[in-house]
């Protein structure tokens, strides 16, 4: 079987939905690769006094609409296709979103779990430096993604801002409170995902006992299941790096939440059975959220599962082939460039505060962030009906048109 490769994913999508929405030819070959692409090289101190070489990539992928937006993740897979991948669907999930902003991505070629503090600290100053003269407020404004946090978004800004000469919190989300981030910024990723989720269940009549199972459980994982828990939700399986624990009478998530914490995985959870992460997706769930990687659901394993709806929280978890044999079983799923928007959602609203050093409750933050997350959905949902297509060619066809009419008002046509 042909290896996975993120970007040609996209680019399939694409040639799809061209199809679906009649995409005209030129803006097509526009939107076929980013606009820039970046790699960068630089050198880091180890604790142990030696020099070591690290790579780091920024795609700006689209700013039709705004300035380039989107996360910067530190993971020994990152590779140029994946950044060009992420940075497209970002592109996408701005404009279903309807947010002033493109789409853009960044990684740095790094295994964090090998890393001291003082090294990690090192190494997230080094990438900013490498490509501080391309990022900005007002050209690409970088973000947390997998294996950064808002501590590293902090010395980033840091560093940024030492460069510059002067303060300058707009150029990076993600932030810490005190260096001007936003209330819920932490977890918008899966309260965004929980408010499209609810509406999904409704579309298809299931009901807040529904089962869950989680793919992933790290901060957006973990948080989305924190809130589906606490709405009456019963998870019955979570899996991670290290295997799944499965229980079919329902797991207490705030206790697994401190398992993790203790011991570094969900494996080995008290009541529960320890088995490999392949088995999560296979539990006779009703809900399945995969919140990791890139191919968690391929043509390998798609008929293994029996959930009847998917929300992607991860970016990319379902391959094309995979995804329309999902279709064809009736199973909906709300894609990733609507499922997971919470955080860019959010990341968007912290600039507007960092703008008008004006600061919102979490109250208000999550008013506003409910009321974008309910409307795309509903969009997406329009999208879907007037094409007779899935969900995700709904939110492909809503989130490009509005791409490809930017690009037209700007004459780029």
């Amino acid at each position: 079987m042909k290896k996975y490769n993120a970007f040609e994913n996209v680019q399939e999508q694409l040639k799809e939905i061209k199809e679906i929405i009649g995409l005209e030819d030129n803006i097509f070959e526009q939107l076929l690769k980013p606009q820039k692409m970046l790699e960068v090289s630089f050198p880091v101190k180890m604790d142990n006094g030696k020099i070591e070489v690290f790579t780091g990539y920024r795609s700006q992928y689209n700013d039709a609409r705004g300035p380039y937006k989107g996360g910067i993740r530190f993971h020994k897979k990152v590779n140029v296709d994946e950044v060009k991948a992420l940075s497209a669907w970002m592109t996408w999930k701005t404009a279903v979103v309807n947010i002033p902003l493109g789409g853009g991505k960044g990684g740095v070629v790094v295994d964090v779990k090998k890393l001291s503090e003082a090294e990690l600290e090192r190494v997230a100053r080094g990438y900013i430096r490498a490509i501080q003269k391309i990022v900005g407020h007002d050209i690409d404004i970088p973000a947390p993604d997998i294996y950064t946090d808002s501590k590293i978004m902090g010395w980033m800004l840091d560093e940024y801002e030492m460069m510059a000469g002067r303060h300058m919190s707009g150029m990076i989300t993600g932030k810490p409170l005190n260096l001007g981030g936003s209330k819920a910024r932490g977890f918008a990723t899966a309260q965004g995902a929980a408010y499209t989720l609810d509406l999904a269940v409704d579309k298809i009549g299931l009901d807040k006992n529904s089962t869950v199972a989680f793919n992933g459980f790290g901060n957006a994982g973990a948080n989305l299941a924190k809130i589906l828990f606490d709405k009456g939700y019963k998870i019955i399986a979570v899996s991670d790096s290290k295997g799944s624990t499965v229980n079919c009478m329902g797991i207490d998530i705030d206790d697994l939440i401190k398992h993790k914490k203790t011991t570094g995985s969900v494996v080995d959870y008290k009541g529960s059975e320890t088995l490999s992460g392949q088995h999560c997706m296979e539990q006779d769930a009703d809900i399945l959220i995969p919140a990791a990687l890139e191919d968690y659901v391929n043509e390998k394993n798609v008929e293994s599962i029996k959930a009847k709806l998917i929300v992607e929280l991860a970016n990319g978890p379902i391959t094309n082939h995979a995804d329309k044999i999902l279709n064809k079983k009736g199973v909906l799923i709300v894609p990733d460039i609507l499922a997971n928007a919470g955080g860019v959602a959010v990341s968007y609203l912290e600039q507007v505060q960092n703008a008008y050093a004006l600061y919102w409750t979490e109250e208000e933050v999550l008013g506003r962030l409910k009321e974008i997350m309910e409307t795309a959905f509903e969009e997406v949902w329009q999208e879907k009906e007037n094409y007779q297509t899935s969900m995700r060619m709904g939110a492909y066809a809503l989130g490009v048109k509005r791409v490809a009419q930017a690009m037209r008002d700007r004459g780029k046509s």
